[in-house]
């Protein structure tokens, strides 16, 4: 009985969090629209203190977050390696961080914040994190990623 009582409990948490949760208000997608008229393949995730938006343009990967009445917070965009300032590639290689496997560059904009750019990093397959630089290559923050 504990068994298919946690299986079902379980299974009600896989189902949940992959529905949405309320309708997107018509506020943040016209925001959206305003904001990247030439975006596509948007889909739309509720992370129920915003909305996020994953969607293409100009050939990049991006992501967009607005709060519940349409205000853009923040944007981050997929970007190669090679695309990275030469003094954030040259603020990674002075980290302690350098003979961990890279899987992912972003670069960051977000409201009344300076540009910033995200690295993603992992060692031996468990350990996880994702490292924010400034523009000068200074690493700012490390953050777990689960």
């Amino acid at each position: 009985m504990k068994k298919i009582f946690c299986s079902v409990l379980f299974s009600a948490a896989v189902l949940f969090s992959n529905a949405q949760i309320r309708k997107i208000p018509s506020d943040v997608t016209d925001a959206f629209a305003t904001r990247y008229p030439h975006a596509t393949h948007v889909e739309w995730k509720d992370k129920l203190q915003y909305f996020e938006a994953n969607f293409e343009l100009n050939e990049s990967n991006l992501t967009a977050d607005f709060s519940s009445n349409g205000d853009w917070q923040k944007s981050e965009r997929e970007i190669e390696q090679d695309d990275l300032p030469d003094e954030v590639k040259d603020g990674f290689d002075k980290s302690k961080y350098t003979d961990w496997q890279t899987n992912g560059f972003y670069e960051i904009q977000e409201l009344g914040k300076p540009l910033q750019y995200r690295i993603n990093v992992q060692k031996s397959g468990i350990q996880k994190k994702n490292l924010i630089f400034d523009v000068d290559g200074k690493l700012l923050r490390e953050i777990i990623n689960l």
